[in-house]
């Protein structure tokens, strides 16, 4: 009896669900609160750190490449352009610093591809949150890379010569400013993310685009030195801006022309490729 009593109690637990108890169940649960657009996007952004830390491999382009860099240009053409390595480097860090993290910038645009290709982002957008949390979140993600990117670079100039003579200070703030580009100059590469079909893709058509955008500017030569036709397009490269604004706040001085102009790029790149990178996502 009491076997037969016990098999009826489990075969009630195992009854199906009716209608009626599971709408009792869902309506008597408040549902929680909509989370906001900054709390959506730092959770996301968190969501691109911890890539990062299951992932470490990432963290290359911010560490190895950096040094090669500014190893292999100051040692190579600091005598040959500068007379000296230790007069070159003053020069050449801060304009290296600025190429290596506006290339990187391109991985953005990769992890957005990635991501589509894997079908995450159907159920990004099923979810009730603020539409271009996604995007900030990789841009915020990112940004932790770039500071990374800096920090490495600033230590190996600081082991082989480089003395700014702006101090903390200088370098801190030549770096925030640096990081603020990086942010803005990324929503180009999310739009190409979401644009191209492939990884391969994205990475080829940043690669066609950063290359003649970093190498025609001051960050290795003055200007100066160059021919009148190509002096009018490297004075007006926001790469060059940027460079000279992170190299004179490094040493000291304060460019408010190059800052303007740096910010006012930023504005206008986020202002372009923002829409267009969130009508994208939208129609994805």
């Amino acid at each position: 009896m009491s076997t037969a009593t016990e098999t009826q109690t489990r075969t009630e637990e195992l009854a199906p669900v009716t209608t009626e108890s599971l709408a009792e169940l869902l309506v008597a649960k408040e549902r929680p609160p909509r989370p906001s657009a900054w709390s959506a996007s730092l959770t996301f952004g968190w969501r691109a750190v911890l890539k990062i830390k299951h992932v470490p491999e990432q963290l290359f382009d911010v560490t190895a490449f950096p040094i090669m860099m500014v190893l292999m240009y100051t040692y190579l053409f600091g005598g040959a352009l500068a007379g000296s390595t230790s007069d070159y480097l003053q020069y050449l860090l801060p304009g290296i610093l600025v190429m290596s993290i506006v290339m990187i910038t391109m991985y953005t645009g990769v992890s957005v591809n990635t991501d589509i290709e894997k079908g995450v982002f159907d159920r990004f957008r099923s979810l009730p949150i603020w539409r271009p949390a996604v995007m900030v979140g990789y841009l915020l993600g990112d940004m932790l890379r770039y500071a990374i990117a800096s920090v490495v670079m600033i230590g190996i100039g600081l082991i082989m010569g480089f003395r700014p003579d702006g101090g903390v200070v200088g370098v801190l703030a030549g770096v925030a400013l640096l990081i603020v580009f990086s942010f803005a100059f990324s929503w180009i590469w999310t739009m190409f993310g979401l644009l191209l079909r492939t990884e391969k893709s994205v990475m080829g058509v940043s690669m066609m685009f950063l290359f003649p955008v970093t190498f025609l500017s001051d960050i290795f030569v003055d200007p100066k030195t160059m021919p009148g036709w190509l002096q009018a397009f490297v004075n007006n490269n926001p790469v060059t801006h940027l460079a000279s604004a992170v190299r004179d706040l490094m040493h000291g001085d304060w460019p408010a022309s190059d800052i303007a102009w740096t910010l006012g790029w930023a504005g206008v790149i986020v202002a372009v490729f923002g829409p267009i990178t969130m009508r994208l996502y939208a129609r994805k």
